[in-house]
């Protein structure tokens, strides 16, 4: 007799990893200029602490080609000195790298308390219904991503999108289509900015 539960073992009750590598993608290398600014860059640290670059390191990579692929982290790992697996874990957790193409514009919604109370959610509502895509879809002509991200830490001036390194606070559901409508004719100069920034 037996108190352990009886355990089936038929293939299908195995547990499989969802896990879906990125895409292999060409040979990359860094361009002459990227090289040259990880390598200034990287002296910032001691050299048992090159690790410490990583981030600005998978930056360059991304800024290079619009997004990273297997060889572009190949890359990065072989710049900082770790394997393969270590950089694909850094990618893997932030919301800022991105493993397939997407638009010129990446739209991020903030959703955290403080955006969540004036109206977030439905910013990216609007956004879904001007453009006709869902969170994490690119628009038909490939100018904008949709992402919803956690709190990028301007509270007081929410609702907040970032787009790609530049910013739009306190932007109304009401506003979203016009906000669009200017990004597509203005480009970078349609963002509002970070106030903290005007004001230095």
């Amino acid at each position: 007799m037996s108190f352990h539960p009886k355990m089936e073992y038929a293939p299908a009750r195995f547990h499989k990893s969802a896990r879906t590598l990125p895409d292999p993608g060409g040979d990359f290398t860094y361009t002459a200029e990227n090289q040259a600014k990880f390598d200034a860059n990287v002296q910032r640290y001691p050299p048992d602490q090159r690790k410490s670059a990583i981030l600005y390191a998978l930056y360059l990579a991304q800024r290079q080609q619009g997004f990273l692929t297997r060889a572009a982290m190949a890359h990065v790992a072989g710049q900082i000195r770790c394997t393969t697996a270590d950089v694909e874990d850094v990618v893997s957790y932030y919301t800022m790298f991105y493993t397939k193409p997407v638009g010129t514009y990446v739209l991020n919604v903030c959703r955290t308390l403080s955006c969540a109370l004036l109206g977030a959610e439905r910013v990216t509502e609007a956004i879904s219904e001007k453009l006709g895509i869902k969170v994490g879809e690119t628009d038909a002509s490939g100018m904008f991503t949709l992402i919803e991200v956690e709190c990028l830490g301007a509270c007081d001036r929410a609702p907040v999108v970032m787009v790609n390194d530049d910013w739009e606070e306190r932007l109304a559901p009401e506003q979203v289509g016009e906000f669009i409508d200017h990004v597509r004719a203005k480009g970078r100069a349609a963002f509002t900015g970070c106030h903290l920034h005007k004001e230095k």
